[in-house]
């Protein structure tokens, strides 16, 4: 063998002993040399290979049609090919991932293909993990997107519903509604005024649920909530909603303080929607008999409704959950227990108007919420 290194037996040596197997064939494939690295890989003598054997006869049956289709035309058109990965059978029928380089090229006046070759089981292990763990990937990407596919038509009927069921439920209640208002004048017993206040009181809170379902499958489906902006005092706002809601919190405090002075723009009916969400929610979770404070303020760029109770502290991790849909604290009224889309429906008022609502609570100074808003806002729908 002189692979280019002469023919010392100082260099047969150095050839034979190389990191990698070296052989040389014709260009239809006979070996001519072959390195004893090689040799001892696929488990044949030099002699069983130079002249008797050809290099594609070793390889397996998909290296053999890539041989003759890629090989041997790429070989001889730009007369070299690198890191070739094929697949060498051993003596023993097993098979060894090999890379290849080779090169064609003139040895006194004959043309060979001098090829080295490197076992690349590593490799080959690693390219197998790779593409295992490429279709893991692609399995389960696809299932992910199922799965999201799932879960929003599952939202979107829902949501659907709640809105096609929120608005079927208007007209019973209407009627009812207009039942207990014809009633109501009517000569009835003390016993009859209190079980049609209870009606009166059971068709109210159905109709704000209703009226929170509709808010809910609006914001939900994208639109937002929508918003009537003009200008408004802000102070006289508040105090009307308050004064329904003390009728409605009979024997409970109820405060109002005014900070600051001026007009603004927002739309009323929303704001009134606000602060009666915030005053329910602190008369529900507050201390009962503790006063509930509403502060309404007015800055030079800003104005913000604030509810104030006391009581027992919202707990931390439950703060940044507050405003998102059906999520709610615990109280033991249970008359006072909600779907949990007060507080979501108070965060996308706030956010119609280009606000945002925010809550502190705290052992020492109880639990606020607080919506800001700018003061002469354009509606965000």
């Amino acid at each position: 063998m002189n692979f280019g290194y002469g023919s010392s037996p100082g260099a047969h040596a150095v050839l034979d002993a190389a990191a990698c197997g070296l052989l040389q064939t014709s260009t239809d494939g006979t070996f001519l040399r072959v390195n004893r690295t090689f040799c001892q890989w696929i488990g044949h003598a030099s002699g069983e290979l130079v002249g008797s054997r050809r290099f594609q006869e070793l390889l397996t049956m998909g290296g053999r049609i890539f041989h003759q289709t890629h090989w041997a035309p790429l070989l001889q058109m730009q007369g070299s090919i690198s890191e070739v990965k094929l697949e060498v059978q051993h003596r023993d029928g097993t098979v060894i991932p090999m890379v290849l380089n080779a090169i064609r090229h003139d040895d006194n006046g004959a043309i060979v293909h001098e090829i080295a070759a490197f076992v690349a089981r590593d490799r080959d292990k690693y390219e197998q993990e790779l593409v295992a763990s490429r279709r893991r990937l692609q399995e389960l990407v696809a299932e992910t997107t199922r799965l999201h596919a799932d879960a929003k038509d599952r939202a979107l009927v829902a949501e659907q519903m709640i809105g096609i069921v929120s608005h079927d439920l208007r007209n019973p209640l209407s009627n009812i509604g207009l039942g207990v208002a014809l009633l109501a004048g009517d000569a009835l017993s003390d016993s009859q005024k209190r079980t049609l206040g209870r009606i009166a009181r059971s068709t109210e809170r159905a109709n704000v649920l209703v009226n929170d379902l509709l808010d809910f499958t609006q914001a939900r489906l994208g639109k937002g909530l929508p918003v009537s902006v003009e200008a408004l005092d802000l102070h006289d706002t508040v105090a009307r909603a308050l004064e329904d809601l003390a009728t409605a919190h009979a024997g409970r405090t109820l405060r109002h303080v005014r900070v600051g002075e001026g007009a603004c723009s927002a739309d009323a009916n929303r704001l009134g929607q606000l602060v009666g969400n915030l005053v329910s929610n602190a008369m529900a979770y507050g201390t009962p008999g503790t006063p509930v404070t509403v502060t309404s303020s007015i800055e030079s760029s800003s104005f913000a409704l604030a509810v104030h109770n006391e009581g027992v502290p919202i707990a931390e991790q439950a703060l940044a959950e507050l405003f998102q849909p059906m999520t709610r604290g615990e109280t033991t009224n249970s008359l006072r227990r909600s779907v949990g889309l007060g507080l979501f429906i108070v965060s996308e008022i706030a956010r119609a108007h280009g606000g945002r609502a925010t809550v502190s609570s705290t052992e020492e100074g109880g639990t606020t919420f607080t919506a800001v808003f700018p003061r002469l806002a354009d509606a965000h729908r």
